[in-house]
């Protein structure tokens, strides 16, 4: 079992974008520490599938975790309405929350935008 070490703090060392990947080095970092690429497939299944969420130009993303291992994923339009939630059953996400912003078909941190 791998134990998963993402923090907030590690975060902090993304910013700009210089290096970009398909999903920019901060989103990977992510993915690849907290064990979540899940969560950044379902942003991306959202842009196809969720016409509220592909009619977006700009969206936020944000994973909001409980204390029972439930969570919530919600995309806003960048000016707090909501377009899309999803409760999400299972997650053994390390941070209580995260937040992503999706533009230009990329996902980022919002450090890095």
């Amino acid at each position: 079992m791998t134990i998963k070490t993402l923090t907030a703090a590690d975060l902090n060392q993304f910013t700009g974008s210089y290096y970009w990947y398909q999903h920019p080095h901060g989103a990977q970092y992510v993915a690849g520490t907290g064990g979540a690429y899940w969560l950044l497939d379902e942003i991306a299944l959202a842009q196809r599938y969720e016409k509220s969420v592909s009619g977006e130009e700009f969206q936020l993303w944000k994973l909001a975790v409980k204390a029972d291992q439930t969570a919530t994923l919600t995309c806003d339009d960048g000016n707090g309405n909501i377009v899309f939630s999803k409760l999400i059953e299972f997650t053994d996400f390390p941070l209580p929350e995260i937040s992503f912003y999706f533009t230009n078909k990329t996902i980022l941190l919002p450090s890095e935008y």
